[in-house]
């Protein structure tokens, strides 16, 4: 597994309950701040092997990123988030700055 992908997994296995991390500030944490689309191969490819908390990743506006055909999973999201006591604004969004997870950096314990 290449460094970036195993950075990426800490960093998404760091986040508890009721915050959230955007795909950008994974892939920072992860070593490439413009590696938001590789975050997505992390979550598609190894979600399940890796029992990642992949609803607790949105996007950089603080809404959930599901594409057209795949409407129940963003609806899946947002129940699994809600379910963690994070509250959803009028426009769909979760306010970044009460729900955001800092608490990853990238650097080894």
């Amino acid at each position: 597994m290449n460094p970036f992908t195993e950075k990426a997994i800490k960093a998404i296995q760091s986040i508890p309950p009721g915050y959230v991390m955007t795909y950008g500030q994974v892939a920072a944490a992860a070593g490439n701040r413009r590696g938001a689309r590789q975050v997505v191969r992390v979550l598609h490819s190894m979600s399940g092997k890796h029992n990642l908390p992949w609803h607790r990743i949105i996007n950089a506006k603080g809404g959930i990123s599901a594409p057209a055909d795949a409407k129940e999973k963003g609806n899946r999201q947002r129940q699994l988030l809600e379910a963690e006591g994070i509250r959803f604004l009028p426009n769909d969004t979760i306010d970044l700055s009460t729900y955001r997870w800092l608490g990853f950096d990238g650097e080894e314990e």
